[in-house]
């Protein structure tokens, strides 16, 4: 088997950023990877995640309960699995993903209550891991950028206009929740949470760069 290294991060964290600087420094170092990014919007199989994100199912993160979102995302990793890396993941390569199941303890544990939200972890790692046999990741990485810091860099993405953002991205206080999940999670399950700023502001993008990739390191030697 190979190696599966998870970046996360809530919208407007730079992971596509990363990602690609990941893939470039591994590149050069010789080491055979492969990168992947989800959802993959691409894909048929990313359908109901599209229509999720664009509001098709209520305008809130809450219209769809937490198992049904879940379901729509993990057929996404399930397709892209078999369909493009399955192979080389198993004959010992290196894949390194931006987003992952992890992604649906961020945002979808977020909408249940504290008592529910063990429970709920433990269903997805079972539909996931067991179920669907997808890959467990060696290493999940968090990039943690405060919601203030990160909306301000999704604006510059989105050149200022408000509507390109989908049903997460403008559900500020959805963020939030988000956000304290994530941190909770890495906690408990043993993520490695990357600081992306400091005094308000960003961090330089080789800062953040340099702190990820020591850490892969660390993985994948």
């Amino acid at each position: 088997m190979g190696k599966l290294i998870v970046l996360e991060g809530l919208d407007g964290s730079g992971k596509s950023t990363q990602l690609d600087l990941l893939e470039k420094s591994l590149n050069d170092l010789k080491i055979n990877i492969k990168k992947v990014s989800f959802p993959e919007y691409e894909r048929e199989s990313s359908a109901p995640v599209r229509m999720y994100l664009n509001g098709e199912f209520g305008s809130n993160p809450n219209d769809v309960n937490a198992y049904a979102a879940s379901v729509f995302y993990a057929v996404d990793r399930y397709a892209s699995f078999k369909l493009s890396w399955e192979d080389f993941y198993n004959n010992g390569g290196t894949v390194i993903s931006g987003r992952y199941t992890t992604s649906n303890i961020i945002h979808q544990c977020s909408k249940l209550r504290d008592e529910e939200k063990e429970n709920f972890i433990n269903w997805l790692y079972d539909l996931e891991f067991e179920k669907m046999a997808i890959p467990k990741p060696d290493l999940v990485i968090f990039l943690d950028m405060p919601i203030e810091v990160s909306q301000k860099l999704l604006l510059k993405r989105y050149k200022g206009e408000e509507a390109k953002k989908d049903i997460h991205e403008k559900d500020t206080e959805y963020l939030k929740i988000c956000r304290k999940t994530a941190l909770l999670a890495a906690e408990k399950l043993g993520w490695f949470v990357v600081e992306c700023s400091k005094n308000g502001e960003a961090k330089t993008i080789e800062e953040i760069s340099n702190d990820i990739l020591k850490k892969v390191k660390e993985v994948i030697k």
